[in-house]
């Protein structure tokens, strides 16, 4: 009988078209296309062409091009050979996505700017690169065993375009006819400006047009006009993808807290949510599809057009609309480079006429093994930071060290698995797993609850940790022993997941889904509280999960110096002990800290180190919980794909593997995000360098600074900084008798916005740096680089 286990990596029939389908024309098309991209950041990077050079650019893509090619093909389009039920899947997959994003923006996003941001967030989850991207890639795959799928991206592109858009285009009307409290309009009017918008649309327009001229000309341009339409539509492949690698100049730069959250999410809906659904509908709504091998190619074929990154035409709406254009255009970088990878595995799996389950076992196996042993060493670095620091002691780091140590366990039963699996002892098997598979559902487990324990500080001081703890250990206990008593063991099983057949499927995805609510409802409160508190003011749809500290809220704490210290190598800074009075009264004397300071007793210091003391680092718990969710996402989905299919196909082992990556390899993004610690590991460990050289780096000449920072810094010095200093330059006293004029890197970020140097924290934190660069401002101890923070910066003279 063939078991989950045999057919968990079971591949489709050989198919007649497989051999046909080869990975010698992907590598080409990909080179193509991403070399094209490359030409065009190395053109912007270097100045050669300009942004506004790029913009008319932009302008010819969208205006010109891909119309004439839309018409084009509209007209050549034989509606006869359609498969309408793939059509059919597509919409409705598109169509899905669009209303999640929709409605979970709407939920949490700020009333500031909430419609606009609905609008352009399911915009960009939707609308593919089909024509730049994707047209070359399908070419190259199935030019010779299914020429008719090239014509089906013509069909789709629509979808988007006369469909969806104008619903985005709607709400981001009704966010500017909210915002423009002077001129009301009504309703209808709005209605009536969105249906003009989009007939003024070329690419709808000659949509429309090209499928009227279908009819009328029988599928044939006219000799007088076929050479001008095919001038047009050939210019855009290559300026297309020259474009979208000039938009992608500078993007990543701009990168803040709040972007990368909101970026998470929609590279999520686009590249992982988006292929799953379209592959599960074409493979439902696929009916009259006899054939097994034609039903499945076009679901691969489905689920490989899902995968094509969001169409930089999308940006230009962004500006149209001035709506989240930071998250647009790094978004466009990040997705594009993401859907690479996926897209190559994806067409290369496709192109391997037969598969061996057995083999792909063994590599399966083989990569768990692998990495994780990578993962137990760094996560034994990364918990050794906790204790050492001491932060285990406090809430949520508590939560986040019982995390690492599941993640810890969960490497160490992989690896023993890997030995034991092919004993022939009963009981040592049944040990390993039991260990490793309670290990892995509590890795399920603790971001649902750390997102939760996140949403419960920020209401109570007092959080009973005890029932966080036996909630994140007890329910995989339980469920693994259910599991063990009674789920149908697979002897000849090997694979992990599959030991217990569908019921350890099914207890996964339970367990999946429920952390995965848990966590995305945490999401949801602490957004909705953040901009709630802030009077709706707060910044994007996820903005609110990453503000740990106010900038107002917190200045300048005086604590006593403490005896027998160093004394500041700059300020006076006496080693007596005086109380809050005699600090009080004790004459100030002005004085900038000239040199670095490394006195322990500096009450600027102190205070940056009393302020990181008391961090609860709800950024970072918050990008650990959201990632994991993330990989939560895959793996439910990987569950539900192997309990719906009876062959789940070639691209189910993609899957597979990426699922494996994200369970045993979760230490790998612990040490990224906490095993670095700044003042425990990178701080002294900068020390420790400068002093083994017995030199600092001296400050870089200002003739040999880039342009643009010689430029910045000109510009803010002659003609902004005086302000800037009356408005946010304060003196604090740095010592017993001694006083120093500084800020807060966050008050700048904030000015920078105000007087229009910047539009987001990202360009503010990006104009912040290359002050620093330029030697215009530093920190007070210059060991920090500019962040939008509660550390001290002053000018220099």
């Amino acid at each position: 009988m063939d078991g989950p286990a045999n057919r968990s990596l079971s591949q489709d029939a050989p198919s007649p078209f497989s051999s046909n389908m080869s990975i010698d024309r992907l590598l080409p098309a990909l080179l193509e296309c991403f070399g094209i991209i490359l030409c065009g950041y190395i053109a912007g990077r270097t100045g050669v062409i300009t942004s506004s050079q790029a913009k008319g650019l932009g302008n010819f893509v969208s205006k010109f091009a891909l119309p004439a090619l839309l018409f084009k093909n509209m007209v050549l389009l034989d509606f006869g050979n359609v498969i309408w039920p793939f059509l059919w899947s597509v919409l409705i997959a598109k169509v899905s996505v669009f209303f999640i994003v929709c409605v979970l923006t709407l939920i949490v996003a700020s009333p500031a700017s909430r419609f606009s941001k609905a609008g352009i967030y399911s915009i960009f989850a939707t609308q593919s690169n089909d024509f730049a991207l994707g047209y070359p890639i399908v070419e190259a795959l199935y030019r010779s065993s299914h020429p008719e799928y090239l014509q089906y991206i013509y069909l789709v592109a629509p979808v988007s375009l006369m469909l969806l858009n104008p619903l985005g285009f709607a709400l981001c009307e009704i966010q500017k006819w909210k915002n423009q409290g002077s001129q009301q309009r009504s309703k209808l009017v709005v209605l009536g400006l969105v249906f003009l918008q989009v007939l003024k649309n070329p690419i709808v327009f000659m949509v429309i047009i090209g499928i009227g001229a279908n009819f009328v000309l029988r599928q044939r341009i006219p000799p007088f006009m076929a050479e001008f339409v095919d001038g047009l539509s050939n210019s855009f492949g290559g300026a297309a993808l020259f474009y979208l690698g000039l938009t992608m100049v500078g993007q990543l730069g701009k990168l803040t807290k709040t972007t990368a959250v909101t970026l998470i999410l929609l590279t999520t809906a686009k590249l992982l949510l988006m292929p799953l659904i379209c592959k599960d509908l074409v493979h439902l709504l696929d009916t009259t599809n006899t054939s097994t091998s034609n039903h499945s190619s076009l679901s691969n074929y489905a689920f490989l057009y899902g995968v094509f990154p969001t169409a930089p035409s999308v940006g230009i709406y962004a500006v149209y609309y001035n709506a989240e254009l930071g998250v647009v255009t790094s978004g466009l970088v990040i997705s594009t480079l993401l859907s690479a990878p996926i897209m190559f595995v994806s067409a290369w799996l496709l192109t391997i006429p037969t598969m061996d389950p057995q083999r792909l076992m063994n590599a399966l196996q083989n990569v768990s093994f692998d990495i994780s042993i990578v993962s137990l060493v760094v996560l034994v670095w990364t918990i050794a930071v906790m204790f050492l620091s001491k932060k285990y002691k406090r809430l949520p780091h508590m939560f986040a060290v019982n995390l690492f140590i599941a993640q810890l366990l969960t490497c160490v039963g992989m690896i023993v698995w890997k030995f034991v699996v092919n004993s022939n002892s009963f009981v040592l098997q049944v040990v390993t797993f039991t260990l490793l598979w309670s290990s892995l559902l509590s890795t399920f487990t603790w971001p649902g609850l750390i997102a939760l324990c996140l949403v419960l500080l920020k209401r109570c001081q007092g959080l009973n940790s005890v029932l966080f703890v036996i909630a994140g250990w007890g329910v995989p206990t339980v469920a693994t022993a259910l599991l063990l008593i009674f789920g149908d063991r697979v002897s000849d099983s090997i694979d992990l997941s599959h030991f217990y057949s569908q019921s350890q499927m099914i207890c996964s995805a339970v367990i999946i889904a429920l952390s995965t609510l848990l966590a995305g409802g945490s999401f949801v409160c602490m957004s909705r509280e953040s901009w709630t508190q802030k009077g709706g003011s707060a910044g994007g749809a996820a903005g609110g999960l990453v503000i740990e500290v106010d900038c107002e809220s917190h200045y300048l704490i005086e604590p006593a110096p403490e005896a027998g210290s160093k004394e500041c190598l700059s300020c006076d800074c006496s080693p007596a002990q005086p109380g809050p009075d005699a600090l009080a009264s004790a004459p100030v004397v002005t004085d900038h800290c000239g040199n670095r300071c490394e006195s322990r007793e500096c009450l600027l210091v102190q205070v940056e180190e009393q302020t990181e003391a008391e961090d609860r680092q709800v950024a970072r718990h918050v990008l650990l919980s959201l990632l994991l969710t993330v990989s939560l996402i895959a793996n439910l989905s990987s569950c539900l794909w192997l309990l719906l299919n009876q062959n789940p196909g070639r691209l189910y082992t993609e899957l597979q593997f990426f699922c494996a990556v994200a369970n045993f390899g979760q230490g790998l993004l612990s040490f990224a995000l906490f095993g670095l610690d700044k003042h425990f590991i990178i701080l002294p460990f900068k020390r420790r360098l400068s002093r083994l050289w017995s030199r600092r780096s001296d400050e870089q000449p200002q003739s040999d600074l880039p342009e643009e920072i010689r430029m910045t810094c000109t510009q803010f010095t002659k003609y902004h900084k005086d302000q800037c200093c009356q408005d946010i330059v304060r003196k604090r006293r740095c010592g017993r008798t001694s006083t120093v004029d500084c800020f807060l890197g966050c008050e700048l970020v904030r000015w920078l916005q105000q007087v229009g140097l910047a539009q987001d924290p990202g360009e503010a934190v990006l104009y912040g740096t290359r002050l620093q660069q330029g030697g215009v401002l530093q920190h007070i101890k210059q060991e920090c680089g500019f962040q939008d923070g509660q550390l001290h910066y002053r000018f220099t003279a």
